[in-house]
């Protein structure tokens, strides 16, 4: 299951780790900064910065990658919302009355002190 918190993945620096999903994120930046000479031949992802592959490959990852699909939804669910000039336009909603009034409630002011 891809959701499970407790499934293995393996290290794409370090073939040999096996980490809890859950602790992914933190094993990569850890293991990072262990072994710079790996990480220097790898490229991240632009849809999800856990995925990391070699520089060369990055390319075919892109155009493959199952959370581009996420983006892709995300971009166009936008593309449907009203832009700003359509709403300002267009708008016929108007703020509801308000009812408070400070200055009376500070003219009328309650005879108990305040204490912290």
């Amino acid at each position: 299951d891809m959701l499970d918190p407790e499934r293995l993945i393996q290290c794409p620096l370090v073939k040999h780790h096996r980490i809890r999903a859950r602790r992914f994120p933190y094993h990569l930046v850890k293991c990072k900064e262990s072994n710079p000479e790996i990480a220097k031949k790898l490229a991240t992802c632009p849809f999800n910065a856990r995925h990391l592959v070699p520089q060369a490959d990055l390319s075919d990852h892109i155009m493959k990658c199952n959370d581009k699909a996420f983006m892709e939804q995300d971009v166009v669910g936008r593309s449907c919302e009203p832009s700003e000039e359509q709403l300002d336009n267009g708008s016929t909603w108007q703020a509801p009355p308000c009812d408070e009034d400070w200055e009376t409630e500070l003219l009328e002011g309650s005879e108990s002190t305040f204490v912290w």
